[in-house]
């Protein structure tokens, strides 16, 4: 069982940054793949970035060249550095982490989920 708790959401006009943090309950290092999911008022929830272990990266199209997705892992935390913020990335962002079998690209089965943080981005 891993506890996932996110923070660093807010309110923010377009063109500013925010960075979210998610604390892991326990030590996943490789042994879990970790992601951002979002999901705003009336949509489908969609992965936005997600890290293979300690290096890989993949990214949504939607956020290429403004985000970025790292990991600590002596923190146990992941990160999501978000900057050019347009009012479309308004949503509950949440963190997710599994392991790697349960991946595919930005999809996740059988994920642990945080809670959410909202992020919410005025024009």
């Amino acid at each position: 069982q891993v506890q996932l708790v996110e923070s660093g959401g807010g309110s923010v006009q377009a063109g500013g940054s925010l960075r979210l943090s998610c604390a892991a309950s326990l030590y996943t290092s490789n042994n879990y793949y970790m992601g951002w999911f979002r999901q705003a008022p009336g949509k489908e929830r969609e992965g936005v970035a997600v890290i293979y272990g300690s290096w890989g990266t993949s990214y949504a199209d939607s956020v290429k060249g403004r985000f970025t997705i790292s990991k600590d892992n002596a923190k146990n935390t992941l990160y999501l550095q978000m900057n050019t913020l347009r009012p479309e990335d308004t949503a509950m962002y949440y963190c997710a982490a599994a392991q790697p079998q349960n991946w595919s690209s930005l999809r996740c089965e059988s994920c642990f989920w945080g809670q959410g943080t909202q992020v919410t981005v005025s024009s």
